[in-house]
């Protein structure tokens, strides 16, 4: 019996060391998976504030060329109805060559497009938070 005491003990041996490292492995993937969350949790945060950042540059984007819009079309429609008062003038006055400067002016304003500008969208950005700002149809 002397002798099989000792082989089994190594193999008892054998198998806790065994036990041990099946264990040893079950904590280090569970570090790692927790590792892992971290990580990816981390990420998503940043994804998220990336997302409201850029939802929020759209958004001020858009409410730039809606003010630019509209303030371009309203300037717009009173140099038309200007311009369209200088007719009935001229018109009422028989002053031919006033009523065709007023009319050449009506054609070039209806030619230019309120959309070239915005090609420059800082330049149109600059200019709509200056209240100085003349603008030109």
């Amino acid at each position: 019996m002397k002798e099989k005491l000792p082989v089994n003990l190594a193999q008892g041996a054998n198998t806790l060391f065994m036990s041990a490292d099946c264990l040893n492995q079950v904590v280090q993937a569970y570090l790692e998976y927790k590792r892992i969350i971290e990580t990816e949790t981390t990420k998503r945060r940043e994804i998220e504030a990336w997302e409201k950042t850029r939802l929020a540059e759209i958004q001020a984007q858009r409410d730039l060329l809606i003010g630019y819009l509209e303030q371009s079309f309203d300037e717009r429609s009173q140099n038309f109805k200007s311009l369209f008062q200088l007719v009935d003038q001229a018109i009422a006055n028989g002053d031919n060559q006033q009523l065709a400067l007023t009319l050449d002016s009506i054609v070039n304003l209806a030619k230019a497009s309120p959309f070239k500008d915005l090609a420059d969208l800082a330049k149109v950005k600059e200019s709509l938070k200056s209240p100085d700002h003349v603008w030109e149809l």
